[in-house]
């Protein structure tokens, strides 16, 4: 509460980040519940000496020794017996006088995460609090146990799996992530080892205390299969929901890690999550020397939204992640608290992700932002381009801690020409040819390189994957392909370019071709 004025103390009442308590008595044993509350919270200003009035408003009390009880205070708060971190400065404690009478004002600051949970007495279990509306509650076991794995100096995907080696892998999620960072490091040096040296390198396996090589936690995240995960997050699970309709269960689509038809491990998921969010969206004519530039601003901007999700999750927290985009925008819900302020994680500068190893491995790819910018860049361009700022929250339901990111578009369309001052390094821009992937003539090229084109194989080979053993046919891959294909082709140059990579699935052995439909290698019997 930076603009507190102790001057005008009969205009405020009690909230979140405000407590007001009489001594008249003397110490109050109730403010160390309140400076757990405040510390694990966001911090708040304790005042002491106070009285509530019936109508809510604060009123000194006279007769209060404010010196006696910063004396007690500071006795108190650096008794480990008394409670578990002393958080506060000299500068923090002050004694005031108001109309008269003095009051003590004690301000306590958000802990570190390294400090929390701070807690009453010597039992965390119960003696540790947090602050909601205007008042202190005691924490569920979840919360605290939440609050001592984020103070570890390690990530918790850094756990190295001793019981498992790599048969947890999916094979092909390893395939597609590899493709990927081909298309980015074409020349890398890792792009000549084998699939296990592959993944001891991006931080996926490591040396256990037998000696031997076994998937970190952040492996077992990224490619593993579902039935695998959850042997270490009991509580994993992954749901992407389109156009939900309110009032009801129904959705348009759907993707679940629970469904069995797919890997289920987060990167699978957020690819494919990804590109069904990024249906629908306005392509600006946009050239970057004689290229066609389709990775607008919001693409890159859903792109870091869905890292910064799974970057920031408490696998082992309940409820899971849950991703939903509507008519009105997108919605982002991850399992566990931000580590750092709500301001600091908007303002951007500070970096502290929940599954650093997982951030790593995006980051090679190209997924997220590794500055501490990511949240600043995505309200950045959201605002500009739709006009309405995103809103971060957290919430503390039942005793789980969730983090939401929504990016409502206020009912406003894209502003083309926002967007277009967003694109950085381009040679030409015309906001005279927007679209939606829509046909028309365009130059004669269905030439596709690099990241482009191993990103429509791995969507190709996930949509024939997720057919099952119904299987797919050529005109349903190219209707599902449609909004990422090259917009400077025609249709024809799109089905011949469709053609040719799904012969080259086939020939690496991926899919095969039974009376006209294409299946999956992984669901033949």
């Amino acid at each position: 509460m930076d603009t507190f004025d102790i001057k005008t103390l009969d205009t405020y009442k009690e909230n979140s980040r405000l407590e007001a308590k009489s001594a008249k008595g003397g110490f109050p044993n109730s403010l160390w519940e309140t400076y757990s509350a405040f510390a694990n919270t966001n911090g708040g200003i304790i005042l002491l000496g106070i009285k509530e009035t019936k109508d809510g408003s604060l009123q000194p009390e006279p007769g209060i020794d404010a010196e006696k009880l910063r004396k007690d205070f500071w006795n108190m708060v650096n008794n480990r017996q008394k409670v578990s971190a002393n958080i506060v400065t000299d500068r923090m404690v002050t004694v005031e006088n108001v109309n008269g009478s003095n009051i003590l004002v004690i301000i306590v600051p958000r802990a570190e995460r390294s400090a929390r949970p701070v807690y009453v007495g010597l039992d965390p279990k119960s003696g540790t609090y947090r602050r909601n509306h205007d008042g202190d509650y005691h924490c569920s076991i979840d919360e605290v146990s939440l609050m001592f794995r984020d103070a570890s100096a390690v990530t918790q995907d850094a756990k190295v799996l001793g019981n498992m080696d790599s048969s947890v892998f999916c094979k092909d999620s390893v395939k597609g992530y590899r493709n990927f960072f081909r298309s980015c490091h074409s020349n890398h040096l890792w792009n000549n080892e084998d699939d296990e040296l592959f993944l001891r390198k991006i931080g996926a396996m490591t040396i256990g205390a037998d000696g031997l090589y076994h998937p970190t936690a952040a492996g077992l995240l990224m490619f593993g299969y579902e039935y695998e995960i959850t042997r270490e997050f009991p509580n994993y699970f992954l749901d992407y929901q389109e156009n939900r309709m309110l009032g009801t269960t129904r959705w348009t689509d759907r993707i679940v890690s629970t469904s069995g038809d797919w890997s289920g491990n987060v990167f699978d998921f957020v690819i494919e999550s990804l590109n069904r969010m990024q249906q629908g969206l306005k392509v600006p004519f946009v050239l970057k020397g004689n290229q066609r530039v389709d990775d607008t601003p919001i693409h890159k901007l859903l792109r870091e939204a869905i890292t910064n999700t799974v970057v920031h999750a408490d696998f082992y927290g309940r409820q899971g992640i849950v991703i939903q985009k509507s008519e009105d925008g997108y919605k982002f819900s991850n399992p566990g608290c931000v580590r750092i302020s709500i301001s600091e994680a908007i303002t951007g500068g500070i970096s502290d992700p929940r599954n650093g190893i997982v951030l790593k491995m995006f980051s090679l790819i190209d997924f997220g932002e590794r500055a501490g910018s990511g949240l600043c860049g995505i309200n950045t361009v959201w605002n500009k381009v739709f006009h309405t700022p995103i809103m971060l929250e957290e919430t503390h339901n039942n005793g789980v801690d969730r983090t939401i990111l929504t990016l409502s578009t206020g009912g406003n369309e894209q502003d083309v020409k926002a967007m277009l001052d967003l694109y950085e390094g381009t040679a030409e821009a015309s906001d005279q040819k927007t679209d939606q992937k829509t046909n028309g003539n365009r130059p004669e090229n269905d030439k596709v390189k690099g990241l482009e084109r191993d990103r429509l194989k791995q969507l190709a080979l996930q949509y024939i994957q997720n057919a099952g053993e119904e299987g797919s046919k050529r005109a349903s891959i190219i209707e599902y392909l449609k909004v990422s294909l090259p917009i400077r082709n025609t249709k024809e140059q799109n089905q011949r370019l469709v053609g040719n990579i799904l012969v080259e699935l086939s020939n690496e052995g991926s899919i095969f071709r039974k009376n006209k439909i294409w299946f999956a290698t992984t669901n033949r019997k």
